[in-house]
């Protein structure tokens, strides 16, 4: 178990991570295989762009849930087959990588509903399924790179809550390896969907109140009709995807903090860091609950996937 919790209540502590550990394991794997399956048996969800990206985070949350398992069969005293060093790196690695997935995915859902709405005429020509997988590839290549550092000795990726006491004592966080992640992950992300989502939001208001000033001036059904066949769809379906990009934050964002402040020596603390970086972890999970309670053509496909479910059983 992390160090520094001190050793009155040690065994009760690690029962405590391992309970939270596999539960988290098992929602994570279970939810995104859902996700993926519910994706591959409704087709009006492929009719979203958007769906390639929401995939490719099903994916990497999967990724993430099966990585899981490894600090799971540690804490659970499965020998891992490997070197503790080696199992430490990969492990970090990996779960680094897979976060720079779904963030990236999430600036490029957020430039996507940016295109559809500020230029509808010429969207479908300048999003298509090639440029979309092209955009996928380059968004894996570019989060494998972007960690490489770490194992020539330049810093820790990134991940805490250290269930490997060498990631504890040994592996230490540089606060320079932290800014070059900052700067080329963290920053410009964020940027990107502030930028667009404010932008989005200020065109639907703007939409929003010219309708209803025709409504005011011509209240007709040729008035309403067009109303409801404008930008409405789009600002729904924006509002989801702005609230899986807002709890996304809000979930990585104690982790991010807590990840400068250890790269400056300025706060250690094993306890602090084990809660950050599994409460960033969860979000694999709630990405899934959101999308399905948000949705209403994803809890279709989700009704239908349970019904041929249960009525093959």
């Amino acid at each position: 178990c992390p160090l520094g919790f001190g050793h009155y209540n040690a065994v009760d502590i690690c029962i405590l991570e391992t309970v939270v550990i596999v539960l988290l394991t098992f929602l994570i794997i279970a939810g995104n295989l859902t996700v993926i399956f519910v994706f591959h048996c409704a087709p009006l969800l492929h009719h979203y762009t958007t769906s390639y990206f929401i995939q490719t985070m099903a994916y990497a949350d999967l990724f993430v849930g099966v990585s899981c398992l490894v600090p799971t069969l540690s804490l659970l005293h499965y020998a891992t087959g490997v070197h503790e060093s080696l199992t430490c790196q990969v492990f970090g690695y990996i779960i680094s990588v897979l976060k720079s997935v779904s963030m990236a995915c999430l600036a490029c859902i957020s430039v996507d509903r940016y295109l559809a709405i500020t230029k509808p005429l010429s969207y479908n020509q300048l999003v298509t399924p090639c440029r979309l997988r092209i955009c996928i590839i380059l968004i894996w290549i570019y989060s494998c790179l972007i960690f490489l550092p770490s194992f020539f000795g330049w810093g820790k990726p990134g991940y805490h809550g250290d269930i490997f006491e060498w990631c504890a004592t040994s592996w230490l966080t540089n606060a320079y390896f932290t800014g070059f992640i900052v700067c080329l992950l963290y920053a410009p992300a964020a940027f990107v969907i502030c930028f667009t989502y404010f932008h989005i939001f200020k065109i639907c208001r703007q939409h929003t109140k010219e309708i209803n000033d025709r409504r005011a001036r011509f209240p007709s059904h040729e008035v309403d009709a067009a109303g409801e066949t404008g930008h409405s769809p789009d600002r729904r379906y924006a509002m989801v995807l702005f609230r899986i990009t807002s709890v996304f934050y809000m979930l990585w964002l104690p982790y991010i903090i807590y990840f400068l402040l250890e790269s400056s020596r300025v706060l250690e603390n094993p306890a602090l860091s084990f809660l950050t970086t599994w409460l960033a972890i969860s979000n694999s999970f709630c990405n899934c609950v959101i999308y399905s309670l948000s949705n209403s053509v994803f809890r279709l496909g989700l009704r239908r996937l349970s019904e041929t479910i249960c009525s093959s059983c």
